[in-house]
């Protein structure tokens, strides 16, 4: 097939561009060369999808079986691309969110579950929201129609190439060895899908022609922050680590130790109403479909050799920053003093 990628350099998109290479697929690739190269064997077509004068060139005198869509945050984005592809290609597969359903994360969500009430033609330069996810999906029904379109609401996605820093932040951590603060409950589930699996469950959908809504992220219960933790102490930290288990409350507690969560320990959310559904992301319909998710050993395994061989200039945003890292994380000095004040 002759499949077009809107983006298609960095993480996601290049976990598609891998894959459909690997299949043999013709694969174009469009995005502004700003984040990542892109791999070798593709067509590399240069442009800013806010552009229209980009995306007029990108479309002269080509047509693609299918596109995929990795990049589309506004509805503006989607509604120009969408309308000036509906012509040239067969079949629209958008990558949206679960942030698109307006009951997550407080409640359990599947494909029937309410979306936020975004129009798809909210204007253009919107502040983020998740929202405007579910604007991006009207958008694309709009032009292509529900027997052309394909709508993945992606769960959290890590795996090689992450640029969340959420896995590599863990990873890195584990390596430092000692003791390590380990928030939460152990037997506490999580759902997190390798980017590799999204992307070949994609493309299996893809190549078949379907449509429809699709969840998809790993099946509920396939693992625990404790073994999520494990496994990275597994592959990436030596013999000295020591999870110390620290409950929510005390981590908490009001004042210059309390803890921010997720940003400053990757991945945990306290047991609380308004995230009671993070979790629990109906999956059954995309299982169904033929969804399969490696162990987290293996995705945990790959990304630290990723992030022990990746060049200087992969590790580097335009500003300096790093890439694949959250920009706080837990300060060494903060997590020691919460290690001793729970011994």
């Amino acid at each position: 097939m002759k499949i077009l990628l809107l983006g298609g350099s960095s993480f996601l998109g290049r976990a598609f561009a891998s894959e459909a290479l690997s299949r043999g697929h013709q694969v174009t690739t469009f995005n502004r060369g700003r984040t990542a190269a892109d791999l070798s064997g593709v067509e590399a077509v240069r442009g800013d999808r806010d552009s229209a004068e980009d995306l007029a060139r990108l479309v002269e005198g080509r047509h693609w079986d299918a596109v995929v869509d990795t990049s589309a945050q506004q509805p503006a984005q989607a509604a120009a691309t969408a309308r000036l592809l509906r012509d040239r290609v067969g079949h629209y597969t958008l990558i949206s969110s679960v942030h698109a359903f307006a009951d997550w994360p407080a409640r359990a969500v599947d494909e029937t579950s309410p979306l936020h009430p975004c129009p798809a033609d909210t204007p253009p330069g919107q502040e983020f929201s998740a929202s405007l996810k579910a604007g991006c999906e009207r958008a694309v029904l709009e032009y292509f129609g529900a027997d052309r379109a394909l709508v993945l609401n992606s769960g959290l996605l890590i795996g090689p190439y992450e640029r969340g820093g959420r896995l590599p932040w863990w990873l890195e951590r584990m390596a430092r060895g000692g003791r390590v603060l380990a928030p939460g409950e152990p037997g506490r589930p999580m759902q997190l899908i390798d980017v590799r699996d999204f992307a070949a469950f994609g493309l299996d959908l893809l190549t078949a022609g379907t449509t429809g809504r699709f969840l998809t992220t790993a099946p509920p219960d396939r693992l625990t922050y404790g073994e999520f933790l494990a496994g990275c102490a597994a592959v990436a930290g030596g013999a000295d680590v020591e999870l110390v288990w620290v409950p929510d409350g005390q981590l908490l507690k009001e004042g210059p130790d309390s803890v921010q969560p997720w940003s400053e320990l990757p991945l945990w959310l306290p047991e609380e109403e308004d995230s009671a559904g993070t979790w629990r992301v109906g999956t059954g319909r995309a299982e169904a479909a033929g969804l399969r998710c490696r162990p987290f050993a293996e995705t945990a395994r790959d990304t630290w050799d990723w992030l022990r061989r990746r060049e200087a200039a992969e590790d580097t945003e335009p500003d300096g920053r790093k890439r694949g890292r959250i920009i706080h994380g837990i300060e060494p000095a903060k997590e020691q003093r919460l290690l001793a004040a729970s011994a």
